[in-house]
Formats: C-alpha cells, structure tokens, sequence
C-alpha cells in the first residue's frame, strides 16, 4: 500500500478519459509530483454518463472506462512509478433513469416485493403500488403501449413504452386483448407525472433518477461493496472517498464496516459538508473530509475586511437586504420552508407518516387540519436546523435547540412539535427519516438556492460555505490549520472539485473585489445605468461572474457568451425567484440573455475590461498563495483536473470541460524556478510543493505546524507558516493596498540555517525583508538546506 501524499482528481468520462487514457498521462502526473491519481466513480453508470455518479451497476467496473483489466493495469503502471489510486464510491444511490440498465431496479420493477431487491431500496410499499414520476401528464398514461417483445433481456416479458422509457411487465399481467393503460395498472409501478409531487421511493435530494440504497441492510452492503472488497483484499486501491453519507440511515454504522473491509491503514474521507462552526466527529473511523471547510479557510483569509461595510451597503443598496450574516440566517429559513414545502414534499409527507406510526397514531385516523398541523411542524423545525445531521456528537444539542426555536416561534404548533420531539427521542424510522430530510433540506434550500440569491461577495458562496463570515482573520486561521494538524492530519484538502460553483482563480480574483469595493460599488452603479440588469440581485450575482472570468488580455469570445449563457440560465433556475427548473419562465430566462449579450457588445465591456487588465495581477496573487497554502498546509491536497494552470471554470458542467493535457505536459517540461513567468507560474507552485511533500513526507502528514509572522508596518499582508523543522511557506495578502505603499522595512525572522526558496533558487538567512523576499514571486516556499 502507498503512503498517500497527495492526490489528484480526473472526471472519467468514457468518451474523453477511460481508464486507458489515465495511463498515458501516468507520467506527467508523476513529473508533476503527484503520489496518487484520485478517481471519479469507476462502477458501471447510465450509459453517456459525464460524471459517473449515476451508477447501474456497482459490482461491476464500467466496460465503457476499460472494465477491471483497464484498473489493474493502471495501477501496475503507478506501482512502478511508486504512485497509487484513490476510488470515489456512491453508497447512497443509483442511477434509475434508464431502467433497463439497472438489473436490480429491473427486477423490482417487474416483480414487486417479491423480488430479492426489494429491500435494496428504500420504497414506500405502504400503497401498494409505489410512484415513479415520469410522465409528462395525466393524460399520457394513455399513450403508453406494448411493443411485439421485450427487447431488453432475453425471454422476459412484455415492456410498457413510453417514449423512450421502457419498463417491465410482471409475468401473467398482460392477458390476450389487454391494452397499455390496463396492463400499467396491475404492476407494483404506477407512471404519475413529473409534476405532480408523488414519488414512491427516497431519491438523492430531488433527483427522481436517483434511487436511494438501503446500506444499514447488511445484505445491500455485501451487494453493494462486493467489487470495492476485492480491490482492497487485492491491494489495488489506496484509499476511498465516499460521496455523500449524510444521507445514508446510519453514516457512522456504514463507515465501521466500510473500515473494516478497508483495513486499518487504507486512507478513507468523506464527503462531509460541515456547517458554520460545526466540528467533525471524531468518533468517525475515518481520516476525515474531502475539504470544503479547508477550501473556505483557504479562500477567506485573502479577503480583506476593510470591504465588507461597502460591499454590504451596495447590496442593501441594490437588493433592499444586507446579504449579511443575519439576512442569510433569516433566508435560509425561507428557502428551506420552500424546498420543503415544494421538491422534498413527498419525502416530508412519508416523514409525517412516520411520526406518527412511531407516535402510535394511526394515521388514517387524523383529520386533514391535523395532517397539516403535523407537516407545519416538520417543517418549521427542520428549516431551522443549520446542520446536515443532528446526531453526531458534534451536533449533540442542535435539534433540541432547533425544537425549542421552533415551540417559542409558533406556540400553535407546540402539540405537534412534541409529537416529532417524542418521534425523534423515540430513535426509530422517524428518527433516520429526519436525519436525511436534514441533510437535503440544506444542500437543496442553502447551497442550491440560496447561494443563487445573494451576491454580496460570491466566491465566498461555496459547497460548505459561510458568506455570512466575510473574511478570515490570520490568526483564526493559524489556529484552524494547527487543529487540522492536531486532529485530522490526513484529512483532503481542496480549492476545486466537481461540485465548486466557481473554479478556485475565478474565485480568487472575485475576491480582490473586497480591496476594491467602492471602485466596484461605483462600476457596477456605472454599468447598471447603461445596461440595466434584469433584477438587482441577478444583476449583482452575473456581474461577479464575469468579473470572475472576463479575459485579461482579449475580448470575450463567443464560447464564453455560450458558457455566460448556461450559467446565467440555472442560476436562476436554480434560484427559483422568477423561474425554475419546473415551472420555466422563458421570457425571464431570454431578458437575462439578452442582457448579458447586450453587456459583452456595449460600453460595460470597455469598462469592465479595463478593471480586470488593473486587477488580474491581484487575482492571480491571491490564487497562487491561495494554492501554496493549501498544498503544503495540514491535510493531504487534492489537485483538481486542470487547476495546476489558471483556469475559469464555472458550475457544473463547465468544470468538467476536457483539459489540454498537453499543453499541460510541455509547459512542466519547461518550467524552471529562474524563467517561470505568467501561466508557468502556478505550474511551478504545483510541482515544487508536490515534489516537497514527497521528498520530506515527514513535515506533512503528522508534521507541527507554526505560525511565521512578519515584524513591520505591514505586517498583516504576510501569511505563512512552517511545517515541522525544514519548511517555510509564505504568501502574500492584500496585495492591492500593498502596491500602494510596499513593504515598509517589514521583515521575517527565519529560523537558523540556510533556507533556499525552491520558487527562485535564492537562499536566505536569519532576518530577511520581504521586500527582497517576494521581489520574484507573490509566494516563498523555503527549505531548510
């Protein structure tokens, strides 16, 4: 087994990069530094699939990326490069939208509870018949039909068409004569419409082709992890990160026995969104996240405080909010009430159900005023909850807290509350069902919605995220990286992932807005007076945006008009204040278009052109000491694919674009300390502090950490820090004020010996200016010679 250093993420895609393809860039990836490749689900998924995490069939590695033999060899090939790989598992679901793909949802389909699958899914049988929405009306159960013969699996029964959907019929079910509709209603299936709110299994969050695994069951887990197994028996794979266990019934029982199948040793992280001032439970056999709170941490210490009065002042200006940290909290309250209220219904109305079996209340008893009482309750509660899961010991108090808010807040539903409070005490179905209502309900209500909503600094608006904080101070974050050091030494770090809502240098460029903000405040009162935008707080969110990834050195091409176009478009959607993704507003959607059309070709462009030309030096600053911290900081760093160069990647699917590895290739192969200038310049900040980690792991993981701090004037524009006897990493910070008035006689004592900066070659001694220090590079990363 290889020791995990670092890590670095591809998007396999069977048309772009199979398994094969990975081998062929085995060899930058080990120049680079890299000590184990890092890959997106490998199991069998919906055929096309960009993203892997619709799997079909999770005991098989997908034939489309190379099947097994294309893995074994790859791990070959790194072995001997003394490299490893990393696997993303999907224990919370699989991908049902083509349900001929998936043999296990086939058979339940086909045979109803009395398949062997039955209990792999989490399906409410309480009706008989369970739901699936796919339908585009009511009126189009009627247009289902038969064909000749199944086409599908040899032998089998009759299948029921839609469209292209096919499903199965259960043998005996369809009579000589018999037509579509007929047939339809003798399966344990009933079609509905997409629309109509009735869903008869759990789902990830609001994704009706998403079908949810019932793990706790020990025969799913068996099933399930049956391949994975194998790969740790046979020492294929070094470590996994596990998507999404918050929503799972029992993550902490999943994790014990997913460690025991790993072993002790093998690197295992989560995906866990951790709230605002929540602690990871360390309880967990785990080594940690996968490093969306590292990512904030990282990001926010480059934000200067000094903007957030103007930038909170042009919000409330534009907006009639503050986009504060109490507007936020009083907000997301409101979008929870309506996610609640609207996608999530069905699993709130199956929740109620529950309460009130655990309760010992019949529920067909009740009376409708009850019902929604009942439902009122559930969701006041639960929209007050600011964490994905109450009942980890870090979160021990949180519904207690949220249900006491709850009973002060609205007294005419205290007999209700305490019927969900004796429910959740209880510790049966209510109690698992709540736990994952929570967790859907925030990464649909919060990160889904209301980060679409407010703009008062958006990079800061990330998976994880907390924008009601507007900076971090440098000692909190001294004192957050040594408890990562202390606590959760192997815990994933990152500044980019599939999930980002904004690449790590758009971000960072986003964020030298917060030295800037009343000459910001001033272009966008400037802008919006010659192109108005079609509301004040999509106004305020898109021209962010293309701050965020405006050419510095060109005019904006037609390809990214296209990109501006898409991200505009589920922005909104995803907002869901004048349009969604259900009930679109296509006039809204082309006013927004046309806007940011109008903004490309008028005299915004002209100006917003010249701020970037003035400020891309800073974004870039803050992007490469933002990436140096992070890759030589506490914790195991992840390299998202493509991030090495500057990149301007947006939400997904923009940030699963092919990345010109080529490109990639000749630049390392010429990047040198003495000559790397521009875009060489991030590459060369990647690899020297990925070599570092390799060459001395023991300044790394399990490494001290220390805070260097600088003596002078200007003081607070250094960040740095030293990780165990012979590293120094140092940044610079706030670099427009910086440029103003430069570095002052401020300097930094070094400890004794001779420190040669792998960036420059240059090496220092004892009292150094950093003046001098950072005449080459916004960066220092020192080792002790």
């Amino acid at each position: 087994m290889q020791a995990v250093t670092s890590t670095y993420r591809l998007q396999l895609r069977p048309d772009l990069l199979d398994l094969r393809r990975v081998r062929e860039l085995a060899g930058y990836l080990q120049d680079l530094g890299v000590s184990h490749v890092y890959l997106s689900p490998v199991a069998t998924a919906v055929d096309g699939s960009t993203h892997g995490y619709d799997v079909t069939d999770p005991t098989r590695v997908a034939a489309a990326l190379g099947g097994r033999p294309a893995l074994e060899a790859l791990v070959a090939d790194l072995r001997a490069r003394g490299m490893g790989v990393v696997v993303d598992l999907v224990p919370n679901h699989v991908g049902v939208a083509a349900p001929e793909q998936n043999r296990w949802w086939w058979d339940v389909l086909r045979r109803g509870r009395d398949s062997p699958h039955a209990d792999h899914f989490d399906i409410d049988w309480s009706r008989g018949r369970f739901e699936i929405p796919i339908l585009g009306d009511d009126a189009d159960a009627l247009r289902l039909h038969i064909p000749d013969s199944g086409t599908h699996f040899p032998g089998a029964d009759p299948e029921l068409v839609y469209h292209d959907h096919r499903f199965p019929v259960a043998p005996g079910t369809a009579g000589a004569g018999d037509d579509a509709a007929r047939v339809h209603g003798r399966q344990a299936y009933e079609l509905v419409p997409w629309r109509s709110g009735r869903i008869g299994y759990r789902r990830f969050f609001t994704v009706d082709s998403l079908a949810a695994l019932r793990q706790e069951d020990p025969v799913v887990f068996e099933a399930t992890h049956r391949e994975p197994a194998t790969w740790f028996a046979e020492d294929l794979v070094d470590g996994v990160r596990v998507d999404h266990p918050d929503g799972l019934a029992d993550p902490s029982g999943y994790l014990t026995r997913l460690r025991s199948i790993l072993g002790p040793r093998r690197w295992l992280v989560i995906e866990k969104i951790l709230g605002a001032g929540e602690r990871l439970d360390p309880s967990l056999p785990i080594d940690g996240t996968t490093g969306y709170d590292a990512l904030a941490e990282f990001g926010g210490v480059f934000v200067d405080p000094s903007g957030e009065a103007p930038l909170t002042r042009l919000h409330l200006d534009r907006t009639g909010n503050r986009g504060d940290a109490v507007a936020l909290a009083d907000a997301a309250i409101v979008a929870k009430r309506e996610i609640l209220s609207g996608g999530l219904k069905p699993e709130v109305e199956r929740l109620v159900e529950a309460i009130r079996r655990d309760g010992g209340i019949p529920g067909g008893t009740a009376p409708l005023a009850d019902a929604l009482i009942e439902t009122d309750a559930l969701i006041e509660t639960v929209a007050r909850i600011p964490v994905y899961r109450t009942d980890y010991a870090t979160t021990a108090g949180v519904l207690t807290t949220a249900i006491g808010e709850t009973t002060a807040a609205r007294p005419d539903l205290a007999a209700a509350i305490a019927a969900l409070a004796g429910a959740a005490a209880a510790g049966g179905e209510a109690a698992t069902r709540l736990q994952q209502l929570c967790g859907a309900a925030a990464a649909k209500a919060v990160e889904d919605r209301l980060f679409y909503r407010t703009a008062r600094l958006i990079s800061l608006q990330e998976v994880g995220g907390d924008p009601g904080r507007f900076a971090i101070p440098v000692p909190q974050f001294h004192l957050l990286q040594a408890e990562r050091a202390r606590l959760w030494p192997a815990a994933m770090t990152t500044l980019s992932t599939h999930d980002t809502k904004r690449g790590e240098d758009v971000r960072a460029r986003i964020s030298v807005l917060s030295q800037v903000a009343e000459l910001w405040a001033r272009s966008v009162d400037d802008w919006e007076h010659s192109t108005p935008s079609p509301d004040p707080t999509t106004g305020l969110l898109l021209w962010q945006t293309m701050f965020g990834v405006w050419p510095a050195d060109s005019e904006p091409t037609s390809a990214l008009r296209r990109r501006l176009h898409e991200y505009a478009t589920k922005a909104v959607r995803e907002a869901a204040v004048h349009t969604d993704w259900v009930s679109v507003d296509e006039a809204y959607e082309t006013r927004v278009r046309d806007w940011i059309d109008a903004v490309l070709r008028g005299p915004a462009a002209r100006s917003m052109s010249a701020l970037v030309r003035r400020l891309t030096v800073h974004g870039r600053m803050n992007s490469v000491g933002q990436k140096l911290l992070q890759l030589t900081g506490p914790g195991i760093p992840d390299v998202y694919q493509g991030t090495e160069l500057w990149e301007d990647s947006l939400v997904d699917p923009d940030n699963r674009r092919p990345v010109g590895f080529e490109v990639r290739r000749r630049l390392l192969a010429r990047v040198d300390p003495g000559t790397a200038v521009d875009e060489s310049v991030k590459l060369l900040v990647v690899r020297e502090s990925l070599r570092l980690r390799r060459e001395r792991p023991g300044c790394f993981v399990g490494g001290s950490y220390t805070p260097v701090v600088a003596d002078g004037p200007s003081a607070r524009h250094l960040v740095g820090f030293r990780r165990g006897e012979e590293v120094i990493a140092l940044a610079v910070r706030l670099s427009v004020s910086l440029f103003g008035r430069g570095w002052a006689e401020t300097s930094v004592l070094l400890p004794p010996g001779r420190w040669t900066d792998r960036l420059t070659g240059t090496v220092y001694r004892g009292r150094v200016d950093l003046a001098t220090l950072f005449v080459r590079r916004p960066v220092a990363l020192l080792t002790l010679s």
